[in-house]
């Protein structure tokens, strides 16, 4: 590598040679921005084209440059383009690659105007802005086997727990949706980031924009931007929405997270509420009984190593200046494996809920367990006019007496109502019930099955919203 030109290094001139081994080991980054190497020639065709608008590249000059861009496209996708061993970063391998194409006159007009600062600060934008779409339609994926689930039982129901204790009564279809509507957010997240993704920071330059005349604006709408950065500083060195982008997928596991959990819960003989498909679990290596969920136990872990990701991130960028700083060059990865770890992760928690086989029966038989129904008595006797101070006293006195007697609440009889409270009659025994429980909170949000009938058709219309965005590829215009 001589002084002038660095094969692979897009600087040099003042240095005598180049890095030493360790430094370069430190420094390149090929193995993981290489990834963005499509952008990355997508995004110089875009410059190129701006490059002549403003005078700087003759007709034929660009035709010469896009030809041979396209032309690298082309064997990227055939496998057939690759960083060298000397390349430094994505950036400098492609402008090498492209200047032995088309000879260093004219491979050497592509960067005027341009830095790796505003470079990799759109290619990282444009990227999320696909991939988010891809992990969105992922994510409806579980939540149409959520749906599925609940539509197929709908009507069974189930105990609904706080503190891991009995609670209420509540529909198996309802506990599923509660599952659904988080994701649901997720997504609308995802779309809340890609709108502020969508400025593009080339001709940001290094720091403070160029002065060849380039415009900004132009190179946005042909990339698929909404619009370009305000402030090139910002927009060359800020990485919150990288930060968000670690946070939503954080979000999405941890609540892919809680899902498990569940499931981990119900398919244990102790529960007993589900059983697991063979095809999305495995066995044990000494115990031949064993059927393991380890696809919601391997969903619990990932959502560990995506909220390291988020937090190494943060912490990386808590304390740097403006504005661009090496520092950032920590900021790809964790993304990067954030999202593969979705793209992995998304269809098997698809495919475990699909595929569950439901004990309605057994769910139905535990639902009045742990005198779930308590505060069905303590809403009857409201309905008579009792205060609820009193009427919860009333209630808790109930329980306690049929712990006492070992027995469950739909077990009282109306001599038994006459030894605990005054206020009790033959009337209560008529709510002591699963179906007279879950049929009550016909309120929007409840358990009943006319309001969980309306939850369905709601969640169905933000699904098909949500869809219609993830579905819509970003519109480049290249040339136009």
């Amino acid at each position: 590598m001589n002084a002038d030109h660095q094969e692979g290094f897009l600087w040099g001139g003042r240095f005598e040679g180049g890095p030493t081994e360790a430094m370069f080991a430190l420094s390149v980054s090929t193995q993981f921005d290489w990834r963005l190497a499509d952008l990355d020639i997508t995004a110089s065709k875009a410059h190129a084209h701006a490059l002549a608008k403003a005078g700087l590249l003759k007709q034929v000059e660009l035709e010469r440059m896009e030809d041979a861009l396209d032309s690298m496209l082309d064997d990227l996708a055939a496998g057939k383009l690759r960083p060298a061993d000397t390349d430094e970063d994505v950036h400098g391998a492609l402008e090498r690659i492209l200047i032995e194409r088309v000879g260093d006159e004219l491979g050497g007009r592509l960067r005027a105007g341009r830095s790796r600062n505003d470079q990799i600060a759109t290619l990282i934008r444009i990227y999320l802005r696909q991939q988010i779409r891809v992990l969105s339609q992922e994510i409806l994926d579980v939540v149409d086997a959520l749906k599925g689930q609940s539509e197929k039982h709908f009507g069974a129901i189930m105990p609904g727990r706080t503190h891991m204790q009995p609670a209420q009564p509540v529909l198996l279809s309802h506990s599923l949706l509660a599952h659904a509507w988080p994701l649901l957010r997720d997504v609308s997240r995802l779309r809340d980031l890609d709108a502020r993704l969508a400025e593009s920071p080339y001709g940001s330059a290094a720091l403070a924009g160029t002065s060849l005349g380039l415009d900004p604006v132009y190179v946005a709408t042909q990339l698929g931007f909404e619009n370009s950065v305000a402030n090139s500083i910002d927009g060359t060195s800020s990485r919150d929405l990288t930060a968000e982008a670690a946070w939503v997928l954080a979000q999405v596991g941890v609540d892919l997270s809680r899902l498990s959990e569940d499931i981990i819960f119900w398919v244990t003989p102790e529960f007993g509420f589900a059983k697991l498909d063979d095809r999305w679990s495995t066995g044990s290596s000494i115990m031949p009984q064993k059927k393991n969920p380890d696809v919601a136990e391997l969903a619990r872990g990932k959502a560990g190593r995506l909220i390291g990701n988020l937090t190494g991130l943060l912490s990386t960028l808590k304390g740097l200046p403006l504005a661009y700083d090496r520092d950032l060059q920590e900021d790809k990865e964790p993304v990067f494996d954030g999202i593969d770890q979705l793209k992995i992760l998304l269809p098997a928690i698809t495919g475990l809920v699909s595929t569950l086989t439901f004990d309605t029966e057994r769910m139905e038989q535990a639902a009045p367990r742990g005198f779930s129904l308590a505060t069905d008595v303590a809403d009857h006797l409201v309905r008579q006019g009792i205060p609820f101070a009193r009427a919860h006293d009333i209630a808790g006195l109930t329980v306690k007496y049929c712990e006492s007697k070992n027995i469950e609440l739909s077990d009282l009889t109306p001599q038994d109502l006459r030894q605990i409270a005054d206020e009790l009659d033959d009337s209560v025994l008529e709510v002591l019930n699963i179906q007279g429980s879950v049929a009550s909170r016909n309120g929007r949000g409840g358990t009943a099955p006319e309001a969980v009938k309306a939850q369905l058709a709601e969640l169905s219309e933000v699904v098909a919203n949500h869809a219609q965005w993830a579905l819509s590829p970003l519109k480049l215009a290249i040339g136009a």
